[in-house]
């Protein structure tokens, strides 16, 4: 991630606690529609569409369904809590993963950071994230799927489904999915470090500093990376969520994450831990270049309009 020295600060946290909110949720507000169907190909399989037109126009033709049936509010279920929950997601990751790679860095430099100690920030900024936020993911999965439940009564808002969650399931429902979810580690544990080396390469190539990286230099980083990233772990994605959507009211219930993989593979094959993934490659890719990009460009924004405050006295 961006960086502007090895000695921590208030701004420097700021900065990047500011840039990630922001940049989360920019993202999360242009894939939502995206987001609603990946969820929900990923809890009940694929849709059988009515005049479909073949494969290629599954995702086209369950926006379309989605909108007949649901107006197209529908396309944005789950957006508040998403948004709720990408506000401290980003906001955590990004902050959390510079506080690390600067206890981890070594003298060579901050931008130099061993691949080993990548990761291992990587893993750690993901796993205070998962934690802080999984209730928020847990409501964000049923406000997409409950539109397909017939006779249960909807959760009507994001404080409102907390309570009621709390209330029927206790904390083991507000965290269902968090042991696939501490899995999902492995995504950003392949995504981050992959996006720093793929920075420093074009950093070299173009022979500037990794900070000075062009808008298009950095899509192309964070494109890759989560499409390595995201192919490679989506499996966990599919029990994560089955995980989450079942509720007090469910008729399948999963005894835990053992049984609910057992459960698809039998149902499913192999297939059914990849429903969705071409769905959720045209989300999170585009997400992710969103999501980078602007935090990239809001740090340095924010670097530059609030200088240290020895620059700030100096002046």
């Amino acid at each position: 991630m961006a960086s502007e020295s090895h000695n921590p600060s208030t701004r420097g946290v700021l900065c990047n606690a500011g840039a990630g909110a922001a940049a989360g949720v920019i993202a999360a507000t242009f894939v939502c529609p995206l987001d609603v169907i990946k969820t929900r190909f990923q809890v009940h399989g694929l849709p059988k569409l009515v005049n479909s037109r073949g494969k290629g126009s599954i995702i086209i033709g369950s926006l379309e369904q989605i909108v007949q049936k649901e107006g197209v509010r529908g396309m944005y279920r789950g957006l508040s809590p998403t948004i709720l929950a990408l506000l401290p997601n980003w906001a955590v990751y990004f902050t959390v993963y510079d506080q690390f790679k600067r206890l981890l860095c070594s003298n060579d430099g901050f931008d130099q950071l061993p691949l080993g100690a990548n990761i291992l920030a990587a893993c750690g900024a993901g796993a205070a994230t998962t934690i802080a936020t999984n209730p928020l993911w847990v409501v964000k999965t049923r406000f997409q799927t409950q539109g397909l439940k017939a006779g249960v009564v909807p959760y009507q808002n994001t404080l409102a489904a907390l309570r009621r969650i709390a209330c029927e399931e206790g904390i083991r429902g507000l965290y269902s999915g968090l042991v696939p979810a501490l899995a999902g580690i492995s995504h950003v544990a392949i995504q981050f470090p992959a996006y720093e080396k793929l920075k420093m390469y074009l950093a070299e190539r173009d022979n500037v500093p990794v900070d000075s990286l062009g808008a298009g230099d950095v899509a192309v980083a964070s494109s890759v990376s989560k499409i390595l990233a995201s192919t490679l772990t989506y499996p966990h994605e599919v029990v994560r969520s089955r995980l989450q959507e079942q509720g007090f009211h469910s008729l399948v219930r999963y005894a835990g994450v053992r049984d609910c993989m057992s459960h698809v593979f039998k149902k499913e094959g192999i297939a059914g831990f990849y429903h969705g993934c071409a769905t959720n490659l045209l989300r999170t890719t585009p997400a992710a270049v969103i999501t980078f990009t602007s935090f990239e460009m809001i740090h340095r924004f924010l670097i530059n309009a609030f200088p240290p405050e020895s620059q700030t006295q100096m002046l």
